[in-house]
């Protein structure tokens, strides 16, 4: 036991800094450069060290949110944000687990940086707009708008249908029972007519497709010719990632990628896969993510 407040919450520090930047290695950076911080503060005059704590991670991943989109620039393909791997606790919290899915995160990438650490601070954690001005180095009134234009932004984008657990889970079982026999008439049967499928190789995986593939005769036929030259066995298998049911594919044995999607009417309407080995090392152990 501890009674450092940095590690007493940890767990909600993360999840602020992987919210907004998308990625679990720059936020642990994030929270590498804020303990420093944290170490050299004097603790006496800290009146609450939870939003303490949180102007000091926001601030950090605001510089990192600089850095990385200079970074994207040159990134090969489409980015996608780096999954991971939750208990199914997760998703009990609806808020939370909507918050962290792939889908949101994604969305999230179409906000500027300051936009996406207002949105996430105010929408997510329900911090008040004055300690948000004081960490993001804007007036409470700037807040207030830039809050408001974000949440418009998000809205317009976001997935509007809530889709239930069982629902979610019949789907994702009848798209693994197909991808994992080859069954090209059974994927088709459970894709959307105008599914879109993303996919985040990094430059690094053989055969990723570098732009989105619409539709689900063409996504289907791709997804069974592409298992079918790999000449290794494939084997999907549900599990849940960034508070969804989704799959971990497996060639050979080994973990070769994140599947996410967003389900509307019984069928999939949008894939994520990503499949760059650099971004699956959370793939293995549960990350503990809090509010």
């Amino acid at each position: 036991m501890t009674d450092d407040p940095f590690v007493t919450h940890r767990s909600l520090l993360f999840t602020v800094a992987y919210e907004m930047l998308g990625s679990a290695a720059d936020a642990e950076d994030v929270l590498q450069e804020s303990w420093l911080r944290w170490s050299a503060v004097d603790r006496a005059e800290v009146r609450d060290e939870r939003a303490y704590l949180v102007r000091i991670v926001t601030r950090q991943a605001l510089n990192q949110l600089r850095t990385m989109s200079r970074r994207r620039e040159s990134y090969v393909g489409e980015w996608l944000p780096e999954p991971l791997l939750t208990s199914p606790d997760v998703a009990e919290d609806v808020e939370l687990a909507e918050s962290v899915s792939i889908a949101m995160l994604t969305v999230l990438e179409t906000l500027g940086p300051t936009e996406r650490a207002v949105f996430v601070l105010r929408e997510v954690f329900d911090v008040s707009y004055d300690e948000i001005a004081d960490a993001v180095g804007k007036t409470p009134a700037a807040v207030r708008q830039i809050a408001h234009r974000a949440k418009s932004h998000v809205a317009a984008r976001r997935p509007r249908v809530a889709v239930d657990r069982a629902e979610q889970e019949a789907v994702v079982a009848r798209f693994v029972a197909a991808i994992n026999s080859g069954d090209l008439r059974g994927l088709m049967d459970v894709l959307a007519p105008d599914v879109v499928s993303v996919a985040d190789g990094g430059g690094f995986v053989k055969g990723a497709a570098r732009h989105p593939i619409r539709g689900a005769d063409k996504l289907a036929r791709y997804l069974v010719g592409g298992l079918a030259k790999l000449g290794l066995p494939f084997e999907a298998r549900p599990t849940w990632v960034n508070g969804q049911l989704a799959i971990r594919g497996e060639v050979d044995g080994a973990l070769a990628g994140a599947i996410c999607f967003e389900i509307e009417g019984g069928r999939i309407t949008r894939i994520y896969s990503i499949a760059n080995p650099y971004k699956l090392g959370r793939m293995d152990e549960e990350a503990e993510l809090a509010r």
